[in-house]
């Protein structure tokens, strides 16, 4: 199993999670996030005074898919989430070694 996290622009959002529900993946997390890559910010201009916004506003998309999903579900991320400018986000995968269900027990593939 692999957690997939992605850090998209927020009006990305919507295509990000029916991409994903149409590739059959049926739970994920969602949080707003700041941060800032190559971007480095910008600067605002308020009541006058000019000033900079170090943190942008992002979402995170997280989802844990089986080893066989994370391609797919890869592609699919980069094919919606993608604008062409700087800004777009990150994909980060990584092993999960282990998943419960908490009400049934469940554990591993079946947790999912």
């Amino acid at each position: 199993m692999q957690k997939i996290e992605a850090i998209v622009k927020p009006f990305k959002l919507d295509e990000v999670r029916e991409a994903l529900s149409e590739l059959g993946v049926t739970g994920l997390t969602v949080t707003e996030v700041k941060g800032f890559g190559r971007q480095k910010g910008h600067t605002e201009l308020y009541r006058g005074a000019e000033y900079v916004v170090d943190f942008l506003p992002k979402i995170k998309v997280e989802v844990v898919v089986a080893d066989t999903a994370v391609e797919a579900i890869l592609d699919a991320i980069i094919r919606v989430a993608r604008t062409g400018k700087i800004g777009d986000g990150k994909i980060f995968v990584m092993p999960v070694t282990q998943v419960v269900r908490i009400r049934t027990g469940e554990v591993n593939e079946a947790a999912i």
